[in-house]
């Protein structure tokens, strides 16, 4: 199993980080993928992906949802981040989180919009894939992402995905993938009939850990192992075995994130 969105830099987790560490891979976790939020959690990010290089892998973005005045400072400052780091060994496998979030507030719309051009560059220019955000503004984000169509560069995922058929069909024409994660073992949730037509070579799986636990851990600090949840909701919806559905979803992840 390879959880491609966790927060493993959460605070929730320092204080037995080694445990569950070791617990995650107990249980059959074969790597994570730990998204930046800002600028202020670059350090938090790189650190802990560095203290278990071979399973965590760090990527490095700013979240909608953190976009306020200082952004532009925010996104120089990611951006000297990535320099750097890129041109070691062992860098980031990707830039995110990033997107456009409406739900909320609408105050920074615009500085949303021009903060995902620029970091859509970014993954472009360095050839990495991009984890997007998406809320409550998914006409903006397909307007913005097709003007990137042309690149043959353009890569990345659709976190957290719970959308219609329809767009999940614009989604995977672009190249991009769907990152299907707890919400799917929701009650009353109708994205199991919306993903019966979408090929399985075009999922992700994700956590949002510690956040989105899927039942029956509702309200709880989530974790990657916990993907098995999900995997068992998609064996329903495409009729093949677990270990059919791990096996899909882990070779996806591995030619995003780690191409050869």
């Amino acid at each position: 199993m390879i959880d491609t969105h966790a927060h493993i830099d959460d605070e929730q987790y320092q204080d037995d980080l080694d445990a569950f560490i070791r617990s995650q891979q107990a249980q059959g976790v074969e790597h994570i993928i730990v998204p930046g939020v800002d600028a202020n959690n670059i350090e938090a990010v790189w650190n802990v992906c560095q203290r278990y290089p071979d399973f965590l892998s760090p990527a490095i973005g700013l979240h909608p949802e953190n976009i306020r005045d200082d952004w532009q400072s925010q996104l120089e400052t990611l951006h000297r981040a990535l320099c750097i780091v890129h041109r070691q060994p062992r860098h980031y496998c990707a830039i995110g989180e990033i997107g456009l979030d409406y739900h909320f507030d609408t105050t920074y719309k615009e500085q949303q919009k021009e903060a995902l051009r620029q970091q859509l560059s970014w993954a472009v220019e360095y050839d990495l894939p991009a984890i997007l955000h998406v809320r409550d503004a998914t006409e903006d984000a397909l307007t913005i992402l097709n003007e990137y169509t042309h690149s043959p560069r353009l890569r990345g995922v659709m976190h957290c995905w719970s959308g219609s058929e329809e767009v999940a069909r614009q989604i995977i024409d672009m190249g991009l993938y769907l990152g299907i994660g707890g919400i799917i073992a929701f009650k009353n949730c109708k994205l199991r009939e919306h993903l019966s037509s979408i090929p399985l070579e075009r999922l992700l799986l994700e956590t949002d850990a510690p956040y989105m636990a899927p039942v029956p851990h509702r309200g709880e600090r989530n974790e990657s192992a916990w993907i098995r949840y999900v995997m068992e909701e998609l064996s329903q919806v495409y009729h093949v075995p677990v270990d059919e559905i791990e096996r899909i979803t882990s070779a996806n992840a591995q030619s995003l994130f780690f191409p050869l």
